[in-house]
């Protein structure tokens, strides 16, 4: 074979190819998402139980008809905490005009329960948003929860010093009206940036994670 009929074999079996890419690959379902990282399958949430800094419990049903955007930390966290709260803080009347049968709703979950009073959540909570929800709960009740949303914590030195800092994650999770964990808003890690999730990018992608949800 020639160079010239080789070329021209390679030429006829890319445009084959490009071909099948448009007429035979199955096309992708539903909205697409830009931001998000979207889990394979749904995660179900072990039972939990936390206390809400209006003092009522938080369960799996507190999560149900709702979609839920989960965020852990804690009220003396420097930095990425309130950083994260004031973004979505910033994007909330915005989510709330998704059309949606299952309202969107922000929940904190404190991961130091030894500082983090009912009292202290409430009025750190409200500072942002007084419908955005706070809570926590024993370790017992903590380290499975959050384990099983895909994020850690760990408290980084001993707690007997009383300005111990706490290591978490800093992703913003998304769990569906199921009470089922769906994916996570991760942070870009960038030299100088506080690795934050990104408030608008969560309003962009939010309508589609729905949308997708209800076709």
């Amino acid at each position: 074979m020639s160079k010239v009929q080789a070329g021209v074999v390679a030429l006829v079996a890319l445009i084959v190819g490009l071909v099948a890419s448009v007429y035979i690959a199955p096309p992708q379902v539903g909205p697409q998402t830009q931001h998000v990282s979207l889990y394979p399958q749904a995660r179900v949430l072990p039972d939990f139980e936390l206390v809400a800094n209006d003092g009522q419990k938080v369960t799996p049903l507190t999560l149900k008809n709702h979609w839920s955007l989960v965020f852990v930390g804690y009220t003396y966290c420097p930095d990425i905490c309130p950083t994260t709260l004031a973004e979505l803080k910033g994007i909330y009347p915005e989510l709330q005009k998704i059309p949606t049968d299952n309202p969107i709703q922000v929940m904190f979950i404190s991961v130091d329960p030894k500082r983090d009073s009912t009292e202290r959540l409430n009025e750190y909570i409200n500072f942002f948003n007084p419908d955005f929800i706070a809570a926590s709960a024993e370790h017992v009740q903590l380290f499975p929860l959050v384990r099983a949303m895909g994020m850690m914590y760990s408290m980084s030195e001993s707690t007997d010093n009383p300005n111990y800092l706490v290591d978490h994650s800093s992703s913003v999770v998304v769990v569906n009206p199921e009470a089922q964990v769906i994916g996570r808003f991760k942070p870009d890690f960038e030299v100088g940036k506080l690795p934050i999730s990104e408030g608008q990018k969560i309003l962009e992608d939010m309508p589609a994670i729905i949308a997708r949800a209800q076709s």
